[in-house]
């Protein structure tokens, strides 16, 4: 496969999952400094491995929510939860998958992303408002 269709299609996946908005204002961001870790990210992340016909949007949505839950990456977690509008990821989905974290990454972790999963969700529903 080329990788300008390797990217193309993570390019689509991408804006798919996160929505053509913040996809737009990363790319916005992206500088010299930057631009071939978006690049690279673009590919692999969301070309190679999220593109895979495996497992669904909404199975690696949970998946991603709980490792990032469990690594306490506050700031992907809060884009993630945000993410489960296009994803089809319920909050009851979120719901359980942090109970999971509570289990095997400890109650700190889930307890500080149970915060987080709960102020996104928040915003979610007032802006659908």
């Amino acid at each position: 496969m080329a990788e300008e269709t390797k990217y193309e299609r993570g390019m689509a996946v991408r804006r798919a999952v996160l929505g053509d908005g913040h996809v737009d204002e990363a790319s916005a961001r992206m500088t010299d400094l930057d631009a071939d870790f978006q690049t690279f990210i673009t590919e692999t992340a969301w070309g190679s491995v999220w593109a895979r016909s495996g497992l669904t949007h909404r199975e690696r949505s949970l998946l991603t929510l709980a490792l990032l839950a469990a690594l306490g990456h506050d700031e992907e977690l809060a884009m993630h939860v945000r993410a489960t509008v296009n994803t089809g990821a319920s909050a009851a989905d979120i719901k359980e998958t942090l109970l999971q974290v509570a289990i095997y990454a400890g109650i700190p972790a889930a307890n500080r992303a149970f915060k987080v999963a709960k102020k996104e969700l928040l915003r979610l529903r007032e802006a659908a408002q």
